[in-house]
Order: structure tokens, then sequence, then C-alpha cells
């Protein structure tokens, strides 16, 4: 099965760790961000990667090669511009030829992708988005559901008058069907549940939230990165 990590942003709000490392490479206990995520990845099947770069890409490349030490192949797209979440899709468009799935390398998870991956190829919708919830909404990208676990609502990083009760966070994990990547315009960043999401969902494709079983943290601010290496020294968080 075949992966994307998106691992190109610049993590400026993660200065001036990241003046020398790029924020997917942040210490969490005793390995980087990133190599959580990989090995994440390879403990479900996913033996076909991509990592997109930008900011500091041999980091990156030195750190992990061409990924046989954890049992996955590794090829790299690096960006010259960042191109946005899909984007970044939309530049190796020709090596998506099945599903596959995208995981946003600033979060650590451990949750069951396997089960996330069986629901999609089950259902076969555009796209699967994993969804958890958690209580500060409003740095984060919500979601609602329909009763058949159908995405009829988008809101990214919402105001507080723009919560719905019923919501579910964006994981920053999906399942892609291949036809989806056609959408994505040839040129200029273009961002996943900025754009593409609330696009498909406006023209009545089938976008499904499955709920994810499992933890998710964030590295993206210095407040979640201190809180992530916390939980993870305290043991409230179980690393895969």
């Amino acid at each position: 099965m075949k992966a994307m990590i998106l691992a190109a942003g610049k993590g400026k709000r993660l200065r001036p760790l990241t003046d020398s490392i790029p924020k997917t490479m942040v210490p969490i206990g005793d390995k980087p961000l990133l190599e959580h995520v990989v090995r994440l990845l390879s403990s479900h099947g996913f033996a076909e990667l991509v990592i997109n770069l930008h900011h500091l890409p041999e980091v990156i490349r030195d750190h992990f090669g061409d990924g046989s030490r954890w049992g996955v192949d590794i090829r790299y797209s690096c960006e010259e511009e960042l191109l946005g979440t899909a984007g970044a899709v939309r530049q190796m468009s020709s090596f998506f030829d099945e599903p596959f799935l995208i995981y946003y390398g600033d979060n650590l998870c451990n949750a069951d992708l396997g089960e996330l991956w069986r629901d999609h190829s089950s259902r076969r919708p555009d796209v699967t988005m994993g969804l958890l919830w958690m209580d500060e909404p409003t740095n984060r990208g919500i979601v609602r559901l329909d009763k058949d676990c159908r995405v009829t609502r988008i809101v990214e990083k919402p105001k507080p008058e723009q919560v719905f009760d019923d919501y579910l966070v964006n994981g920053g994990i999906y399942v892609v069907d291949p036809s989806v990547v056609e959408l994505i315009p040839a040129s200029g960043p273009y961002d996943f549940s900025r754009h593409l999401f609330p696009e498909l969902i406006a023209a009545g494709r089938c976008l499904h939230g499955h709920r994810l079983k499992g933890q998710l943290l964030s590295t993206d601010t210095p407040a979640r990165y201190e809180d992530t290496c916390r939980q993870v020294a305290a043991g409230t968080f179980n690393l895969p």
C-alpha cells in the first residue's frame, strides 16, 4: 500500500527549534517525530512512501535514506515553493495509481490505520477522513457528519461562534481515491481542507468520515509540542 507523508512545512511557530531541523524532525522521546510516523505506517503495511520536502530537506534524506531500515521504500518529492497539502499530492500524481493514504507529518498518532483502510475499501468513497473528538476546536479543522457518516460540512480553524455541537476534528489522515487527484489544479498552492474537500462536498462527491480508534497529538505550536513530549514521557500516550 502507498502513502504520502506531508513534511514540507517550515515550522515557523516552532522557531528557534526549527532553525536547524525540519518541523517533522523535532525529537519525541528518543526519536524524531517523523521516525515514529514511518514506524506507524510500516506496521500497518504501508510499504511505499513518499515524503515531500522543502525546509532543510537534507536532514530528512540523511536520516531515512531509502527507508530500508524500517522495511519501507521511501522516495522524496522536493518543493521549491510550498504547494499546499493537496498540491503536494498533485506533484506526485503519476505515483498514485490506486487508493493511498495521506498523513500530516506534524501529528503523532497511534490509531488503527488498518481499520481506516478497511472502512474505505468497503465503502469506496472519494475520500475517507480520519476523525476524532478534541476539546480545542478553534485551532483545528472541524467536520460534521450525517447519519450515514458522510461529511456534510468542514470549517477550518473556526471562530467560537462557528463551532457546532456535534463536531469531530480533522485528524489529518485520509484515504484518497486516485480519481480525486485529477481535480487538483495543475499549478499554485492548494489545500485539502480549505479548497478540495469543500469543493467535493459542493459537487455532491462522497467524503466519508471514519472515527479513529487511538490517540492523536499535534506538535505544530510550542504548547502542543511540549504537551506531546510530556504525555509521551509520562506514558499517557502509547508510541506506535
